[in-house]
């Protein structure tokens, strides 16, 4: 096939025998940053190959042939088109008197010129109907003895033979929609009219976007049919060609498998590390992994060090073997006694340090002191100091007895007070729990946050690092899908990534031998970055709980002078 424009292979192409593949023979580029236009592509090189899937009309360029003024139709335009000329023009009227007797037909001969025609006697409107009935000589020279129908009456002008068109022959047709003027091929380049058009005549030329499949392209190429680039149908030499289609993976998450997969990294998301496990941190183009499949169970627990030192944060697996102890929660302000409660389980704290009444809202708040010890019993509600309701934190002090001494009739003697919800203080859990919890029963049993010791490391994962530290805080639970990948430069050990925050781009790798074959083991805890890890904590999903409400404002300073100086008679000059 020879090389021609995309407009013409368009406007040629049979939509039933897609797929065809095309290659580039002379391409474009626009300059600059941008490579696509209003979502098309713009930029195709020489030797580039197209697999083209669909075809399908944008609009419709309707022009006036003689004056080369055009307006564009919608698809959906409502206008009625009439075939007036026959497929070819005639640059004079003689060659349209020789090619009619040619094909042995006689005069009358009905054509029509798309310009204007200027005689000695008048000007013969372009876009007109004439009748060329017969040849005469005048003066030595051939004219031909044409009618204009249109007038009344009828109007006969000579023109010479040797008059310059381009003419057309009248061949007027059955009304057609515009998308049937278009579908007809036998309507191709003829002159129709239409009369909710200002032209007589027109010419209608499809523009076309193509869909098209390109090689290392992850998504379907549109491409308008009139950029300016030749092509050539190589469909019967390329059916070995295979177009390699990246992908993200997002993508391979939501197709689900099948598993497991060979890849080839092509791009990493630019941005700064999320994760500080040398695995992930390395991840760069040219890299082939190993994606396993979906790791499971699909939730993982956030969690930071507890200590004097600059806090790490990690993310561990729901898959997490290790065993760990609960260690005593501390807690700030009466507001994260009332969030740690849980139903059926028993709150027992000890202040850990003095805190007066005075100043406080609600007059029934009792002094508290370092050592007392408190059961938190709920929320509630109580009068404070200026006639408003407030939110309180109903708690019982407890003596100092073994709570197995206690009877159920000394429990109800016991003191009860009401703390303000944005009372600050300083609690301490009072707990005697020695079981050793694996990661799914201390989450399925106890409410995050929650404080532990680990025990005993995750026999799976010889590197497991939180044996090492003496506390844990397990903050959040996390249940983003993730995916159990490895890469072939580490063969010995998988990790799972987010595809959420960690989209690479992959693209389908050769199999190497023993790659897929059997497990690794999984890294169950992998280190966070600080930036990371406060990204993730300002997630919708994990805000559980709104801030704590903020303590009454007291009389400012400049209130405190108004009312003294209207005590003592002067005023006190506004800044």
């Amino acid at each position: 096939m020879e090389p021609m424009s995309l407009q013409d292979f368009a406007r040629a192409l049979n939509p039933a025998s897609l797929p065809r593949v095309l290659r580039v023979c002379s391409g474009v580029y626009f300059q600059g940053s941008i490579y696509e236009i209003s979502g098309n592509e713009c930029c195709l090189s020489t030797g580039d190959l197209i697999k083209v899937t669909q075809i399908c009309v944008k609009n419709v360029v309707c022009k006036n042939p003689g004056t080369g003024q055009t307006i564009e139709l919608a698809l959906n335009f409502q206008g009625l088109f009439t075939p007036i000329a026959g497929p070819h023009s005639y640059e004079t009227l003689e060659e349209l008197v020789s090619a009619t007797t040619k094909s042995s037909m006689q005069l009358p001969i009905d054509f029509m010129s798309t310009r204007s025609i200027t005689t000695e006697a008048r000007v013969v409107p372009g876009d007109q109907p004439l009748t060329l009935d017969a040849i005469e000589m005048q003066s030595g020279v051939c004219y031909a003895r044409c009618v204009l129908t249109t007038q009344t009456p009828w109007v006969v002008v000579h023109l010479p033979l040797s008059q310059r068109g381009p003419f057309w022959k009248w061949d007027p047709g059955t009304p057609r929609t515009l998308l049937e003027a278009l579908q007809d091929p036998a309507l191709s380049n003829r002159l129709l009219t239409c009369p909710v058009l200002p032209w007589r005549s027109v010419t209608l030329t499809p523009q076309y976007e193509i869909h098209a499949i390109m090689h290392m392209r992850r998504t379907l190429v549109k491409i308008p049919s009139t950029l300016e680039v030749d092509v050539e149908d190589v469909t019967a030499s390329s059916q070995h060609i295979h177009f390699i289609k990246p992908l993200m993976l997002s993508e391979i998450l939501a197709q689900g498998g099948p598993f497991p997969l060979s890849m080839e990294i092509l791009e990493v998301p630019e941005g700064p590390p999320i994760f500080l496990s040398p695995w992930v941190s390395s991840l760069q183009k040219g890299q082939r992994m190993c994606i396993h499949g979906l790791a499971l169970p699909p939730w993982r627990i956030l969690a930071s060090t507890k200590g004097k030192k600059v806090p790490r944060h990690f993310m561990v697996s729901g898959a997490y073997q290790g065993k760990m102890r609960r260690r005593p929660r501390d807690f700030p302000t009466a507001y994260d006694l009332l969030g740690a409660l849980q139903p059926g389980r028993k709150l027992r704290v000890v202040a850990t340090k003095d805190c007066e009444g005075e100043g406080m809202d609600t007059p029934e708040f009792a002094s508290l002191a370092m050592g007392d010890r408190l059961e938190v019993l709920g929320s509630g509600q109580a009068h404070g100091a200026h006639g408003r309701d407030i939110d309180v934190l109903v708690c019982q002090r407890l003596s100092d007895q073994d709570e197995e001494d206690e009877s159920e009739e000394e429990v109800e003697d016991q003191e009860r007070i009401l703390l303000p919800l944005y009372f600050s203080g300083c609690f301490v859990e009072e707990m005697n729990d020695g079981r050793r919890y694996s990661l799914a029963d201390l989450t399925a049993q106890f409410s995050l946050p929650c404080e532990v010791k680990v025990v005993t490391k995750d026999a799976s994962y010889p590197a497991d690092p939180l044996p090492s530290f003496l506390g844990l805080r397990l903050e959040e639970k996390l249940t983003e899908p993730f995916l159990v990948v490895s890469l072939d430069s580490e063969p010995g050990v998988s990790f799972e990534i987010p595809p959420q925050w960690l989209d690479l781009t992959v693209v389908e790798a050769e199999e190497l031998p023993g790659q897929l074959a059997g497990s690794v083991p999984t890294a169950t805890v992998q280190e966070v970055t600080d930036a990371f890890y406060y990204r993730l904590r300002k997630l919708p999903a994990l805000k559980s709980q709104v801030p704590p409400p903020r303590p009454p404002k007291s009389k400012g300073l400049m209130e405190q002078k108004k009312e003294t100086s209207k005590e003592g008679g002067f005023k006190v000059p506004c800044d």
